[in-house]
């Protein structure tokens, strides 16, 4: 049974069907959230789960239902890093970054040093970047579902994703030298993915 037949089976009354959707997408909400807000990304499925049942007879089915989800998900982030800041007017996830607005990732985030460093480098990118290369690389979203997620056009997604990359780019070597690792290119190579 696929999203949407289970989606059809929900709206018709069966809870096993909606119990199975969000089953199958809570690992790549977890995902979403947790580099992001640490600890808090449990209330914050939750309440991406509650926008999604309260939301659900709008959904028309011109996206798949991960997209919808995930729109709810990031206007759900948005909506929480707006709280955390004390000047709300002044939240813009375009140059907003997460380091220093909320928790960095607890040592059980990241197993491996380098994917921590990962990790650090990815929050000190602004949001909407951040978000953007998350959920192209680690969730699979084309750059189709990512314009559809994110509201903007799709030319804006290649622009975000290809910028992204630069300053994550940026954000890894300059953690890299921080470790004192200037000059390894291997390592420089690895933490980028880049590595044979």
């Amino acid at each position: 049974m696929n999203d949407r037949d289970r989606l059809d089976a929900w709206r018709s009354g069966d809870e096993a069907a909606g119990q199975a959707l969000f089953k199958r997408h809570f690992s790549g909400l977890y995902r979403f959230f947790r580099n992001k807000v640490g600890d808090d990304c449990d209330d914050l499925i939750q309440r991406t789960f509650f926008a999604a049942l309260k939301g659900i007879d709008g959904f028309r089915g011109h996206s798949t239902f991960r997209t919808f989800l995930f729109v709810i998900a990031r206007h759900e982030l948005y909506r929480y890093l707006r709280e955390r800041l004390r000047d709300r007017e002044r939240f813009d996830p375009e140059h907003t970054t997460l380091e220093g607005l909320v928790p960095s990732p607890s040592s059980g985030a990241a197993r491996a040093e380098l994917e921590l460093l990962v990790l650090t480098a990815l929050r000190r990118v602004p949001v909407d970047m951040q978000v953007a290369l998350e959920l192209h690389y680690w969730e699979d979203l084309t750059t189709r579902e990512l314009a559809e997620t994110l509201e903007v056009p799709e030319g804006t997604i290649k622009s975000r994703i290809q910028r992204g990359r630069v300053a994550l780019d940026k954000e890894i070597r300059r953690s890299l030298r921080r470790a004192g690792l200037v000059g390894d290119e291997q390592a420089i190579e690895a933490a980028l993915g880049l590595a044979p």
